[in-house]
């Protein structure tokens, strides 16, 4: 994670929020703040209408987004449709029961690079269900990795999801690839 690489984080808000567009008050949930990257790219898409909300587990991240590395990603807490809450996003998905328009992860490296095997229930069969159990109908998952994976993509469709896979380059035209998968919740 740096300052300069970050159009892979952008791809992830701006693909997983153009489904729901046109929805004025869409609820957004982000798993994991970072630098705020993704945050700033689903507000700058989102109307003046939505509500995002980031869960980070680390409550460090929070105060060092709002303090100087704030300004790195143009201070999006700062914005009034964005709130951060220090706890777990797989919590906030078990809770959240058919009110949310998109969920956006980018926990950890992704369903193939865990560096906290807890969080790993997020891209279990277990934790796609909740997740489609959190979104409206329309609604998206996406998420973001740092590598392909095939088995999740394939758990991914299982679990109610019409899935399209994205690979993004962590810098435009350039830089490491990533992958982006977003998929859409069916009626």
């Amino acid at each position: 994670m740096n300052s300069r690489m970050h159009a892979s984080e952008d791809a992830l808000a701006e693909l997983g929020c153009a489904p729901i567009l046109a929805r004025p008050d869409a609820q957004v949930l982000i798993g994991g703040l970072g630098m705020g990257f993704t945050l700033a790219a689903a507000l700058r898409v989102l109307g003046p209408g939505a509500r995002v909300t980031v869960a980070e587990l680390v409550p460090e991240v929070a105060e060092w987004n709002r303090g100087e590395l704030g300004a790195c990603a143009g201070r999006p807490l700062d914005d009034p449709r964005a709130a951060v809450v220090v706890g777990d996003v797989a919590a906030r998905l078990r809770e959240a029961a058919g009110s949310l328009d998109a969920v956006l992860l980018d926990v950890d490296n992704g369903p193939g690079g865990l560096t906290s095997e807890s969080n790993g229930w997020l891209y279990s069969a277990a934790g796609l269900r909740a997740a489609h159990r959190a979104l409206r109908p329309g609604g998206t998952l996406a998420v973001w990795s740092a590598h392909a994976a095939p088995a999740f993509t394939a758990r991914f469709g299982k679990a109610g999801f019409e899935v399209q896979t994205h690979r993004v380059r962590e810098r435009p035209g350039k830089g490491a690839v990533h992958t982006v998968w977003v998929g859409v919740r069916g009626g």
